[in-house]
């Protein structure tokens, strides 16, 4: 048989997955390595999705989607970020994976750089990578709140540097970017002719901060746009399965995005599409439900690391935990986790699976019971009484 290409063999195995796999196969196990939201979806959302096969609507779309969707999804950015996105700039996308897939296919030739943050989400480093381009980490430091330095990102930069990207709220940290460090960001690629990706995923969520997009700064400089948007309803609305997301791309890119499009996905399933549209025009009672849920989860499970002398991030956004558990994970966390959940039925994503830095750390999943997520940091070795980072 002939070999798969190297760019393929190499792609490293998702310790998320791995480890949540080995959850869902452990009798009782209590599953906290996984960001699946856990709330029934809206019957609106259903009844939506249903009719369209109902009316026998399963042609093709446009390469773009639906136009009542591209409005709705532009309705939000401007609604949500104070930006004057137009429908045209709106691509519907197979969930915000395919987005960022779309948007680095845009913007890497081989061999190009990309910025991406460590810790930070497994695919930024595994999609670049099997675009033949090279994913470069750009640290963040439980010193500094693991918020990015100006300083760090400018002194990895090379000529051969496209892109930089940003995450916030952070997966796997729960971290948000302010105004300030936002707009410097943006100085920042600007200065360097840099594209940005902006993963916003858990724009949703933000607790007592608001939520800063990118994009918000993209126009101060005419002809100088370059704020891609990975945007999705996964999170939002607990359209996981639906795979329905969208791209937002800078004014001018029109066609070259349909192009592209056609030969990634050609379009989207019409049934997820028409559930988007009343998932983003419909009551909103899922969205304030979820949030007051995620922040009560935050604030229990952080009483219970406080309580054990565990040190974390204290989140101010998404619905996870960042831990501290170096006392016990004896330098290989990946390999902790796997003995802790055989130990004592708990799973959490090892901090190994979001890069280098994550060695230690655990992500702790917040949006499922709240019984459960107790019971299963409770289960956790204790330190000593102490604080969170911030």
């Amino acid at each position: 048989m002939p070999e798969l290409a190297a760019h393929v063999r190499d792609v490293p195995v998702n310790q998320i997955r791995e480890i949540t796999e080995a959850a869902w196969h452990t009798p009782g196990a209590i599953v906290l390595s996984i960001g699946e939201p856990g709330f029934p979806v809206p019957r609106h959302i259903l009844d939506a999705g249903i009719a369209c096969l109902d009316r026998d609507e399963t042609n093709y779309t446009p390469n773009a989607g639906i136009p009542a969707l591209r409005e709705a999804f532009a309705a939000r950015f401007r609604e949500h970020n104070g930006t004057d996105v137009g429908a045209e700039r709106v691509y519907v996308v197979d969930g915000a994976q395919q987005g960022l897939h779309f948007a680095m296919t845009l913007l890497l030739a081989p061999g190009d750089e990309i910025l991406i943050p460590n810790p930070g989400y497994p695919t930024f480093a595994m999609t670049s990578r099997l675009l033949h381009a090279v994913p470069v980490e750009y640290p963040l430091f439980p010193d500094h709140d693991f918020q990015p330095r100006i300083e760090d990102i400018e002194a990895l930069i090379t000529p051969r540097t496209k892109v930089l990207v940003l995450n916030s709220p952070s997966n796997p940290l729960g971290a948000v970017l302010g105004e300030g460090l936002t707009r410097r960001l943006v100085d920042l690629a600007r200065r360097h002719d840099l594209w940005i990706i902006s993963d916003e995923c858990y724009e949703a969520f933000t607790y007592d901060v608001p939520h800063v997009s990118p994009a918000r700064f993209d126009s101060e400089v005419p002809g100088q746009a370059r704020v891609f948007t990975s945007l999705t309803l996964s999170k939002t609305y607990g359209l996981t399965g639906l795979r329905i997301g969208a791209l937002v791309c800078p004014p001018g890119l029109e066609r070259k995005m349909n192009n592209v499009m056609e030969s990634i996905v050609s379009c989207v399933a019409s049934p997820s599409q028409y559930a988007a549209i009343a998932a983003l025009t419909g009551p909103q009672d899922y969205v304030s439900h979820a949030h007051a849920h995620y922040r009560a989860n935050r604030d229990a499970a952080s009483a219970v690391l406080q309580s054990k002398g565990i040190r974390f991030l204290n989140a101010q956004g998404a619905f996870y935990l960042w831990a501290d558990v170096s006392h016990v994970s004896g330098g290989d966390v990946r390999s902790w986790a796997r003995r802790f959940l055989a130990e004592s039925g708990v799973s959490f994503a090892p901090g190994t699976a979001f890069g280098s830095i994550g060695e230690g750390w655990i992500r702790i999943a917040l949006c499922g019971d709240r019984a459960e997520l107790v019971e299963g940091l409770g289960r956790l070795p204790a330190l000593a009484p102490a604080t969170p980072l911030s």
